[in-house]
């Protein structure tokens, strides 16, 4: 199925030519995970119920709603960009009032830097599809590390497509560890098309 199949299917729209100015080079241009991609990752990939996704760049929402849809977990949508915060309320009406069940889970979205949004206490999965330079990342993981520290509990990060700078810092940073891959099609001529999912060493 293509991904304007999916948005259907989820009666959204996260599929349409994206348009907009990057406020600074600090953040890097939306793309939404392919949803053929998500199918990949989450079928050797298990989400709990309890567990709260973070999705820092998360755009109109698609992961989001990928998620509510599939395991009823609550999720978290952090973006920058009013359009596309605006697109991704509008998505998450037109998502909610077209599902005969709501699964149970709680769909938020902030509209603020990511490096503003405050950690809350629920949220343990994080995830991440290079929407930043690794300064930011930086400050990101140092936020959730300050809210562990506060209410500590199994945190996990999934990168899609990792950039170097981000592998290189999470392998060197002594409160983290390597726990999976999931590599995808075309690994073999590019090393990209994976994820990775780090977790908390202690």
């Amino acid at each position: 199925m293509k991904n304007e199949d999916y948005d259907r299917l989820l009666h959204i729209h996260t599929t349409e030519e994206l348009m907009g100015l990057h406020r600074s080079m600090m953040y890097h241009r939306y793309e939404p995970t392919p949803y053929r991609d998500l199918l990949e990752l989450f079928g050797q990939y298990e989400l709990k119920p309890g567990d709260r996704v973070v999705d820092y760049g998360c755009g109109k929402g698609r992961l989001n709603f990928f998620l509510h849809g599939r395991f009823g977990v609550d999720v978290v949508g952090v973006e920058m960009n009013e359009g596309f915060y605006q697109k991704a309320l509008e998505n998450r009406e037109s998502y909610l009032k077209n599902r005969k069940h709501t699964n149970g889970g709680v769909i938020d979205f902030h509209c603020c830097l990511a490096e503003e949004y405050k950690v809350q206490q629920q949220d343990n999965r994080f995830y991440f599809f290079n929407p930043f330079t690794i300064e930011i990342f930086r400050k990101v993981v140092d936020n959730i590390l300050e809210s562990v520290e506060q209410h500590y509990r199994n945190i996990e990060l999934i990168l899609y497509y990792p950039s170097e700078d981000y592998v290189y810092y999470l392998e060197n940073h002594s409160l983290f560890e390597w726990k999976q891959e999931v590599r995808l099609r075309g690994y073999e001529e590019n090393v990209n098309e994976r994820f990775l999912v780090y977790g908390l060493a202690y």
